[in-house]
């Protein structure tokens, strides 16, 4: 008899809450407004229920969720979100309203690792034991695979905030105005050439880490626009692919990953993926050979559906453990 998984890919925002089998298929699905933490699990519990009345009962369920949080089976803080600027969701048990409402194991963990679990089983990490998932977005986050386990530490990876390089070529340090195109043919040419200090930094805890250098809202700070309205020959691509590529390298050195996937809203911009594997090769500058690169740094195969899945998968990995 094939087994049913509640799945719930806990954002900032919504929650989008599925029923589902661990041969990926997608029985049920809704998304859920991120209010309160009594209001929201609530509304999550719900769901389930009105879902377990149609297909039966729920063997597990899986969260993957915005953090930081603590992801360690054996820790008394495991299910829960830890010191976040989300109003009230700070030291939020998230699954305890789960356990308590239907006395199933409870799988938990970040959002990213989630969705590196759905890329793993479904989509662009199939069979492999090493991987790295990036999520580049309103923020940036990593899950990692790392001889068929997700990585977990002192908590989870935070590769949004690793530092980047300070070397200043090619890197714009200047904002624009709002509405005014930059140009860099003329009196910009010096700009560029400038240290690429904090002022455009939009993390609040570090002047230079990946995601407050290279973030959506870190674009749009340093251009004045919104990265979903620059055109494909802006320079700020330019600029986000050196950033990413200098952030790929610490990662291929640290992790010897056997496979990079890009996701998030920026990387829907396609134009970025052949400027991201060169420099990343650059940066390298040939002391580690790699596969074909348009083979190992690409983009996500589920198309928005990793999420989801990889919450199934924590379900599924809940009752083995």
């Amino acid at each position: 008899m094939t087994k049913l998984f509640g799945g719930i890919e806990a954002g900032g925002t919504k929650f989008i809450c599925g029923i589902g089998t661990s041969a990926g298929e997608i029985l049920a699905e809704t998304r859920i407004s991120t209010t309160s933490p009594d209001e929201t699990l609530a509304n999550c519990v719900d769901f389930f229920e009105e879902q377990r009345l149609i297909f039966g009962n729920i063997s597990a369920i899986g969260i993957a969720s915005f953090g930081p949080l603590d992801p360690r089976l054996a820790s008394a803080k495991y299910g829960h979100i830890l010191s976040t600027p989300k109003e009230s969701w700070s030291n939020a048990n998230v699954i305890l309203p789960f356990q308590e409402a239907f006395d199933v194991p409870v799988g938990f963990d970040t959002d990213v690792n989630g969705a590196a679990l759905g890329e793993w089983r479904w989509g662009a990490a199939q069979e492999l034991d090493n991987f790295i998932y990036l999520t580049i977005g309103t923020g940036i986050g990593g899950g990692a695979m790392v001889n068929g386990k997700l990585l977990h530490g002192l908590l989870h990876p935070e590769m949004g905030h690793i530092p980047i390089s300070m070397r200043s070529e090619s890197i714009p340090n200047f904002a624009i105005k709002p509405g005014s195109k930059p140009s860099i043919s003329s009196d910009k040419k010096d700009a560029l050439k400038k240290p690429f200090g904090s002022p455009i930094s939009v993390c609040p805890f570090h002047d230079d880490c990946f995601e407050g250098l290279a973030s959506g809202p870190a674009i749009e700070k340093r251009w004045g626009l919104k990265a979903e309205v620059l055109d494909a020959e802006h320079p700020a691509w330019e600029a986000e692919a050196s950033l990413i590529a200098r952030a790929l390298q610490s990662f291929i050195c640290t992790f010897s990953p056997q496979r990079i996937v890009l996701g998030g809203g920026v990387m829907e911009q396609s134009q970025l993926f052949p400027l991201i594997r060169q420099k990343t090769l650059e940066e390298l500058n040939g002391y580690i050979q790699l596969p074909p690169i348009d083979e190992y740094i690409v983009p996500v195969a589920l198309e928005g559906k990793a999420g989801i899945l990889g919450a199934f998968l924590l379900a599924e990995r809940a009752i083995i453990s």
